[in-house]
């Protein structure tokens, strides 16, 4: 549930924003799942994961880096 209405729901359910190397855009997810990102390339990648409010007003925020290896190079 997402809006004003929902912050009126007890108790509250808020969701995550998560955007991927700086992209314009991000997606959301409210499943409480683990988050699994797919199809990235070989390299340096930056993942911003931040808390949302049902309103998507961000609680907190926190960025992750890691490094993927070329599995071509590995051999």
């Amino acid at each position: 549930m997402f809006g004003k209405g929902a912050l009126e729901v007890s108790p509250r359910i808020g969701h995550i924003h998560i955007t991927v190397d700086d992209a314009p855009w991000h997606f959301v997810d409210a499943s409480g799942e683990t988050v699994i990102l797919v199809g990235l390339e070989p390299g340096v990648h930056k993942v911003l994961i931040e808390l949302a409010d049902p309103t998507h007003k961000v609680i907190t925020s926190e960025t992750v880096e890691f490094t993927l290896p070329d599995p071509k190079k590995s051999s």
